[in-house]
């Protein structure tokens, strides 16, 4: 039988050791949302949180609950605007880079 990998703690430990990886999945998550595909944009912020800042990190960054910011950014999260601004912020700041977004052509 052949051994599995948690996929989630595996990209967790890519972003720790890999700073273009994590910056590449950042950048991807902003595509993704100007793009009309949040939900997958959230699940990649929500795992760059995690091997990051951390919940409870973020949440003193951002003035919001941890919890909240948990709901944000799953599946089904509705964060606002401005919540939204304050994670990639957050992000972006924790990897010390900026964020390109990626143009997507229309058929």
């Amino acid at each position: 039988m052949a051994l599995t990998r948690n996929f989630k703690q595996t990209v967790i430990e890519r972003i720790e050791r890999d700073p273009k990886f994590a910056k590449a999945l950042l950048d991807e998550a902003a595509t993704l949302f100007l793009s009309g595909e949040p939900e997958t944009a959230r699940l990649i912020l929500r795992d760059l949180v995690n091997a990051t800042v951390g919940f409870e990190h973020l949440a003193v960054l951002t003035d919001k609950p941890s919890k909240s910011l948990h709901r944000m950014l799953s599946p089904k999260g509705n964060p606002s605007m401005d919540n939204l601004a304050a994670i990639f912020d957050a992000i972006r700041t924790r990897l010390n880079v900026g964020i390109e977004v990626h143009t997507v052509e229309l058929a």
